[in-house]
């Protein structure tokens, strides 16, 4: 199976909505509107077009990866930190299970680092990230601006040391519906 990682163009946007759509028609624990929040965050300040990666086969679309700009807010010393949302991946019901997911974010990784990234957050499956290196935020003295398990709020350093000193709540950009 050959897999190509790309950026993704505007005119793969309807597609990158029916497949972010599908891929999470029957998953448990989703509010089921994740096509529209790709939607929102390509739109977004946040929005960083080299992070945004499809994952093809056969010139099909077949898995979709975005990172955005989120920020790390610490309100004692009233100091941030840039950092990414990992959020969402998805990848295509019949094609799960064959490793294009890790491929998107071994790729999405390897660029957030390029450009200069040093972490990325996620809100994700415990027995899934943590193979990527990701561990849990509290560990870090960081946690989401809401109430969740948290070997379900994960982070990776892109560098060793990226979150040396820093600590705080992340701060999504609004087009997540956190407030």
């Amino acid at each position: 199976m050959n897999i190509h990682i790309r950026q993704a163009r505007p005119d793969d946007a309807p597609t990158v909505f029916a497949l972010v759509q599908k891929a999470f028609e029957q998953e448990e624990h989703s509010d089921h509107q994740e096509q529209f929040l790709v939607e929102k965050l390509c739109l977004s300040t946040g929005f960083i077009p080299e992070l945004s990666l499809v994952a093809e086969l056969d010139h099909k679309l077949v898995g979709y990866i975005l990172l955005t700009k989120i920020k790390i807010v610490n309100e004692n010393s009233k100091t941030s930190y840039t950092s990414l949302a990992l959020a969402p991946i998805a990848v295509s019901p019949e094609f799960q299970g064959k490793a294009i997911g890790s491929k998107l974010i071994a790729e999405a990784h390897r660029i957030a680092e390029q450009l200069q990234f040093g972490s990325i957050i996620v809100l994700g499956h415990a027995d899934y990230y943590p193979k990527f290196g990701y561990k849990k935020m509290i560990e870090y003295g960081i946690k989401m601006p809401f109430d969740a398990p948290n070997e379900n709020c994960m982070l990776i350093e892109l560098r060793q040391g990226a979150l040396a000193g820093v600590s705080g709540t992340v701060s999504y950009p609004k087009e997540f519906g956190i407030q």
